[in-house]
Order: structure tokens, then sequence, then C-alpha cells
């Protein structure tokens, strides 16, 4: 039995002023990291550095220490650094605002990560980059205006195609308000994004997080990989202002091994062939290349831009420069320091500073100053793409290293070439000029947007007109952060919608449609409210046709929307929270729902529910036959019999009655003792439990926000 001490503080400890005697393969165990191999314990403390080459010979200095060369001060030294996506949940509110202060202090980004946004950190939005993955968690019309750039995960460099899984003993019920969750429940990012299985739909959502705020740069996530130059030209082609390539290194961990061990490259790789694919393909000049994943020095930026980046992330170096001791538990919810931890009490250990991460970032400045000084360059973008000051070490340490051809990487036939794209860039056109929002919603509603008073309009649409809505309800976010009152603007829309009709839209604007719609049909939904119906006099029956596309709803937060007809594939994916009725959707619906009301008045496609780990669906399942085409992995399914729930549904369809004049709807009311035994309700396990359990505490007399937190330290410690 041993002990071990490095630097006075015992690592089996996790923090604990008392030694605890552990054996020293269990300590082995403990430590071990999750996202890179595995660590000796004794020996990382010893290197606290590792360079690739030799450092650059020592540099002049004057009497007075200061270094001789003919570059300006290092506070105006332009270096185009940023700290890297961590979101709030996998790291502590107390990590989150020294990142933010030292952002704002230094002039520089810090990225939200895909967690949403803590109603404190909206003031640093000036300094804010906003994430947008698959799970879109918290992604509303406020979340999406405050940002000054808007960046689509496309993938995850520490752990590939599984981002923002966060298990559920750290979804605390302030991180489950911020991410539109419930609290303790497990929530998992779906593999891809639904509404991108293309490079066109790609397009088109980097299209609408332009129309939802005009003013940010939307940039898109990737991660090296062999291919990701092509993958990078195609972004390009999309309309992506930023593309950031990200590596295999870094991150929390919060997801399954397989998805961590043998995904990814290199940063190194990935730059270089972005980089030259790009110069190829003409498109070097219509983005800014950007890389992260464990980037700790300034020789590393230094490298990073000669091989083609322009801008540079940094996670995991300020998160120690906060006094993270590496103990690589942070799926865990036990970070003894307080960083990656929603603990109250072990928050209450978080001992860094903003000044400690502005300071580290001055060094790494000075560091790069230094190499850049060495090498006769005066700017960084002088240094973007230089592979020719780069060159292969004299000696391998290994005759497998000697084996390693770097040919591709160093032999870049643009280096030492001045390229347009370092300075001045031509980014893609989208047109938003020539758009509805644009020439008429903007124009007609400007003075009562001003004044907050309420207006209705009657437009024509067509489904060249995409996004439609979407800007105008950003201009109501950026005046009314809150919102208005419920339809303060009503929109009379005849034709057909094109894709993402309405997405975005706040609360106060509603937009009926009087025809039909494409895909992605109220995308994010942020508190508006939409409606849809077929034309009078049509000779089809609305409740037996198609009359919106595939993934209607995808990341709803809030707001209602009545379809009058039934929807494509994926209908309600991610919903967070808006309430939503139609007459029957494809496969998939209520796909990874985790919060709002979906009310199926027809039947459904195959593998409804998958996923499903919130909210509540009431399927009308005329010919008992539901449980075929149900997910019951995570959920359970009942007739509808409690008193609140028959009054809740009741009042939903007389709603959807209401706006849509539905004939499918009136059946049911008229006849609604008959069909109220033909419903079915779907609700998560887990769900379920943390619901009863909240209301179980409520009724001991605890407040709404005390039940939740009660609730969630009762079923998490089970």
């Amino acid at each position: 039995m041993t002990l071990v001490n490095v630097a006075n503080v015992l690592l089996s400890s996790m923090g604990n002023p008392k030694p605890l005697p552990v054996y020293w393969d269990k300590i082995l165990i403990n430590a071990s990291q999750v996202t890179n191999p595995s660590i000796d314990p004794l020996r990382e403390p010893m290197e606290t550095k590792t360079f690739l080459g030799k450092k650059p010979n020592k540099i002049e200095r004057d009497a007075d220490g200061k270094i001789i060369d003919n570059l300006p001060p290092q506070l105006e030294l332009s270096m185009p650094v940023m700290f890297s996506a961590m979101s709030y949940g996998s790291i502590s509110y107390n990590a989150h605002e020294s990142l933010a202060r030292a952002a704002q202090e230094l002039g520089i980004f810090y990225n939200s990560g895909e967690g949403g946004l803590h109603q404190d950190f909206y003031q640093y939005g000036a300094n804010t980059i906003v994430q947008v993955a698959s799970g879109r968690f918290g992604v509303t019309s406020r979340y999406l205006v405050s940002a000054k750039e808007i960046q689509i995960k496309m993938a995850q460099g520490a752990k590939p195609g599984e981002g923002g899984q966060l298990p559920g003993k750290k979804v605390y019920p302030w991180v489950a308000k911020t991410r539109h969750s419930t609290t303790g429940v497990t929530l998992i990012s779906p593999p891809p994004h639904h509404d991108i299985y293309s490079i066109e739909d790609l397009a088109q959502l980097i299209y609408d997080l332009k129309n939802s705020n005009t003013d940010a740069r939307i940039s898109v996530k990737l991660v090296s990989e062999a291919g990701v130059g092509t993958v990078a030209a195609g972004v390009a082609k999309a309309g992506a202002q930023v593309i950031l390539v990200s590596s295999y290194d870094g991150g929390t961990g919060a997801a399954p091994r397989n998805s961590i061990y043998n995904a990814g490259l290199p940063w190194e790789l990935g730059v270089a062939e972005a980089h030259q694919t790009l110069i190829m393909n003409g498109l070097r000049d219509k983005v800014v290349l950007e890389t992260d994943g464990k980037l700790m020095t300034g020789r590393d930026v230094a490298i990073a831009c000669m091989l083609g980046a322009e801008e540079f992330g940094f996670a995991t170096a300020p998160l120690v420069t906060m006094c993270c001791v590496m103990m690589r538990v942070c799926n865990l919810d036990t970070c003894p320091v307080g960083i990656a931890t929603q603990n109250p009490e072990l928050r209450k250990r978080f001992k860094g500073k903003p000044e400690y991460v502005i300071n580290f970032m001055y060094f790494i400045a000075q560091e790069l100053r230094e190499y850049m000084a060495k090498l006769g360059v005066k700017t960084v973008d002088e240094l973007v793409g230089r592979t020719d000051l780069l060159k292969r070490k004299d000696k391998m340490p290994s005759a497998r290293a000697e084996k390693v051809d770097l040919s591709n990487i160093l032999g870049n036939p643009y280096a030492g070439v001045k390229l347009a794209g370092y300075t001045h860039k031509q980014p893609y056109d989208f047109k938003l000029e020539e758009t509805l929002d644009e020439n008429v919603l903007l124009k007609k509603l400007k003075s009562a947007l001003v004044n907050g008073q309420k207006k209705s309009l009657q437009i024509d649409v067509s489904n060249v007109n995409r996004t439609f809505g979407t800007i105008f309800g950003s201009e109501i976010t950026k005046k009314y952060p809150e919102g208005l009152p419920e339809d303060t603007f009503t929109i009379s829309c005849t034709g057909s919608g094109g894709q993402s009709f309405g997405a975005f839209i706040p609360s106060g604007l509603t937009l009926e449609l009087v025809g039909d719609s494409n895909d992605y049909f109220g995308k994010g939904l942020s508190g508006g409210k939409l409606v849809v119906y077929p034309p009078t006099g049509v000779k089809y029956k609305a409740e037996d046709n198609i009359i919106i596309g595939n993934v209607a709803l995808y990341g709803a937060t809030s707001g209602k929307a009545f379809i009058n007809g039934v929807a494509g594939e994926r209908f309600c994916v991610r919903n967070s929270g808006a309430t939503a009725v139609v007459e029957g959707v494809g496969d998939h619906g209520c796909e990874y729902m985790t919060g709002g009301r979906a009310v199926i008045l027809g039947p459904t496609g195959k593998n409804f529910a998958a996923g499903m780990s919130g909210g509540i669906a009431y399927v009308l399942d005329e010919k008992n036959d539901l449980y075929k085409r149900l997910n019951k992995d995570l959920v359970s399914f009942e007739e509808v019999t409690n008193k609140y729930d028959v009054l809740e549904l009741k009042d939903i369809i007389a709603e959807h009655v209401s706006y849509t004049n539905s004939a499918k709807g009136k059946e049911i009311l008229d006849h609604f003792g008959e069909y109220l035994p033909k419903f079915k309700k779907i609700v998560p396990h887990d769900y379920r439990r943390m619901m009863n359990t909240i209301v179980q505490m409520e009724e001991k007399g605890l407040s709404s926000e005390q039940a939740q937190i009660e609730a969630f330290y009762a079923n998490t410690r089970q």
C-alpha cells in the first residue's frame, strides 16, 4: 500500500485534505484519462511542456530584459484567438463566467457550446459564439440574436458523432432550464443533424441561421479526418464564413468509449488538407480557417498558422489556468476543483479568476511573438500558409518515425504565395435584401414594431421564399427579448411555404398559411404560432393528405403549431417545449423529444417516439395498432384516463379547430366520449418518474423551483 503525493496534493484524495490510502493500481484507474491515452500520474507533472521540435535560439534582449526586434509591443500584436466550445452543463457556471469575462477583457470570443446560454451571460453577447448542434439544446431566437458568431457543430473532435451528451446526474434544474429539458434526465444528441442529410441541407441551415441573426458570422465545425478538405470545400460553397477544423484531442469525455477512441486525427493533418483543398478549388478567399483541439503553446499557434489556420481556439489550457488538475472525471460530476461539475458544494472549491486566463493568453501571444521574430514575420497574416518555414526533423527518435511521409503537408505548392484569402475576404452573398422579410414585412410593419402595436398583414408566398418570417422575428427579439403578447403581429399567407417556413419565430408573431409548406416547417420555433390548412373548397380530405414536409418543428423550444393535414417524417424531432397538433405523421415521429406536447389526430409511421426522453404525446389509435409502430425503449403508453390529461387533450384539440376549422378535429370534439378511449398517451419512463416526484414535493408545500431541486436529488441518488 502506498500514497502518491505530487506538489502537496494527493491524487487519490479527490480534494479531501485527509490522506486516503489507495492501492497503486486503483490510482492508475482513477487518474486514467478519458479522452486521451492513459497517463502515469507521477510522470505527468514532471513533463510541464512538450515541444515537437527545437525551440528557436534564445532571443537577444537589452539590459532591461526586453526583446530586441522591430515588432510592435505585445499588447498591439493581433492574434486572432478564442475560447473553444464548452457547454454550460459540461462545465460550471463559475468556469463559464470566468471565460466570458476574460474574453470581454481581451476583446476576443468565447464559445458557449451547445448547452444553451444562461440568462446571466447574455450581457457578454458582443464576445459570444453560440453553437447549434444536433441536440438544439436551448436554441431560441434570443440565443441566436445575442451572438456575434453562430457555429454549426457538424461533429465533435474528442467524441465524433456524439455531441452534448450529458448524464442525468449532471442535469441539475438550472441546467435543464437553460437547455429546455427535464431535470435529472440524461440528454443525448442525435448522431446526425436531422435537417442535414446533404450539403444542400447544410446550406439551408446556414441560410436559416443567417436570417436569424443577419449581423453574425456563420461558422461550421468539422473534425480532422481524411477527406476533410473535400467537405470543407462543400461547406464554403454552402455559404459558411468560417470553417473550424477540430482535432481528436481534448473534450470532457462525456460520451461512450467507442465514440472516443480510434476516431479523428491531429489538427495538423486536417488544417493542411483543408487549406490546400480550398486553394485548389478557388475558395480560400471565401472563408476564415480556424483550428482547435489541445493548442497549448505559442509554438502550436505558429505551426497551425503556417499550415493554413487563421484563427485559433483554446479550451483545455484556459481550464488549467483556472486550477483544473486534470482528474479526468468530467463526466462523473465529481470534479474536485469546481470546474466540470454543477454540484453546489464542489463549485465552492472553484478558485479560478478571469485574470489567470488573461495572463496566460498574454504569455501565448508573447511566445508566438518570439517565434515570429525569429522567422522574420511581422504579422499573423504573413505567417498563414508558410509551410516553407517548416521542415522535417533531421534526426527521428525511431525507425518507425523515419517512415512518416510529411511531403503532402510540408510540400504545399502554394507556400509563400500571398493569396486574397488572408486579407480580402469575399464572403458568400445570401441576398437577404431580396427576401420578403426585408422587402415587405420590415417595411410595412416597421412603425408597429417600434411601438409594439398589433397589426395584421396579408401576403402571397411561394416555395422560393425560404425561411419566411425569420428576419422579422429576429427584429422582434432584438427589441423585445422576452417576446410580445400572443398574436401581436398576424401575417396571413397564401400559397406554398418554402423550406424553414417560420423558423425560430418568437412569441408575438403568428404566421397563418393557406396552402402547404416544405421541409423544416417551424424549425426552432421560439414562442411564435404557426397555423396551416388547405384552401376552402378543396375536394380531398385534409386528414388523408400531406400538407407539410419532413422534420417539422425540429428543436422547437416553445410556441404552438396547428396543422390541418398530415406531416412527413420526423415530426417534432427534438421538440423541447412547443405544443403541436397534426392529423397524421410519417416515420420517426417525436424522435428525441425532450419536452412539450404533440397531439396526433391520425396514424403514425414506424419507430414513433424513438429516443423520446421528455414531454407527452397523445395519439389517436383508431385501429388499435400503435404498439406495432411504437419504439418502446424509453417510453410507455396507456389510455388517457387522468382528468387533467383529458382536459388538456380536449383543450388542445379545441384550439386546433378554432384556428384551422379542422373537420377531423370537429368530429372528435362532437363525439369526444367515443374517441377518448381510442387515444393513447405516450410518456417517457424517466420523465414520468421525475414529474411524479416533483408533484409529490409540491404537495409537501415546496415551491416549484425547490420541488425540482429536491426531486433531482431524490432521483439521482437512487
